[in-house]
C-alpha cells in the first residue's frame, strides 16, 4: 500500500497516517526526517544534500525525489509507505510519477482529508485558550496568524495536486472534520472501495504501474 494523504495543516494527517502505519505495518516516511538521515548516513545523495542545506538553500525537487527513491528501497518500505510532506508542488508530483513508475511502482491512492478552515482557525484559538489556562506556553507557529500564512501557501502550492490525483484516478477524498475514529474508518472505507476497482481496471498511468506491487 504506497498512498499520499493531502489536506492543510491541521486537518489531521499526522493522526491518520500513525493508524494506517499501526494497522498496515507501512512507514511513515516524513522528507525532512528522510533528509537527515541520508545526510547524516552520508550517502551520495544524502551528501549532494548536506552540501545544498549547507549553503543555506532548498533542496531541488530531483534531489528529494532521489532521497525518497533511496528510502523506499529499503526493506521496512516494501509493504508500502505513507509519504508525509512530499510532494508539496505538481512538479513534485510529476518527478514522483516517474521515479515510481521507473521502479514499477504506482500509487496506491491519494486520499484528501477535506476541512472547513474557518473551524481550523477556531480549533486553533480554542487550544491556545486552553493552554494558557492550564499556564502552558504555546508553540510559536501554533496561532491563528500563521497558521492563515500556512494555509494561504497550502491552497497556493499544494492544492492544485488534488486536480493532478483526481486526473489520474487515485484521488480519494473523506471529511476531514468528523471525529478521528470515523475520520479512520472513512479513510479505510475509500482504499477499500478503490482496492476493489483497481482489480477491474487500474488508471490510465501505464503497465509498469499495474504491475506494480
Amino acid at each position: 500500500m504506497r498512498l499520499i494523504l493531502l489536506g492543510p495543516p491541521g486537518a489531521g494527517k499526522g493522526t491518520q497516517a500513525q493508524r494506517l502505519v499501526a494497522k498496515h505495518g507501512i512507514v511513515q516516511l516524513s522528507t525532512g526526517d528522510m533528509l537527515r538521515a541520508a545526510t547524516a548516513a552520508g550517502t551520495p545523495t544524502g551528501l549532494k544534500a548536506k552540501d545544498v542545506m549547507a549553503r543555506g538553500e532548498l533542496c531541488p525537487d530531483d534531489l528529494v525525489v532521489a532521497i525518497v527513491a533511496d528510502r523506499i528501497a529499503q526493506p521496512d518500505a516494501r509493504k508500502g509507505f505513507i509519504l508525509d510532506g512530499f510532494p508539496r508542488t505538481v512538479p513534485q508530483a510529476e518527478a514522483l510519477d516517474h521515479m515510481l513508475d521507473q521502479k514499477g511502482l504506482g500509487l496506491d491512492a491519494v486520499v484528501q482529508l477535506k476541512v472547513d478552515e474557518r473551524i481550523l482557525l477556531d480549533r486553533i484559538a480554542k487550544r491556545i485558550a486552553d493552554m494558557l489556562a492550564r499556564g502552558e506556553t504555546p508553540r510559536a507557529d501554533d496561532n491563528p496568524d500563521v497558521m492563515v500564512k500556512r494555509l494561504h501557501a497550502y491552497r497556493q502550492q499544494t492544492a492544485p495536486l488534488i486536480e493532478h490525483y483526481d486526473e489520474r484516478g487515485l484521488l480519494r477524498s473523506v471529511d476531514g472534520m468528523a471525529p478521528i475514529p470515523e475520520v479512520e474508518a472513512a479513510i479505510e472505507n475509500v482504499l477499500s472501495a478503490g482496492a476493489a476497482e483497481s482489480g477491474r481496471k487500474r488508471p490510465g498511468m501505464g503497465d509498469s504501474m499495474a504491475g506494480g506491487g
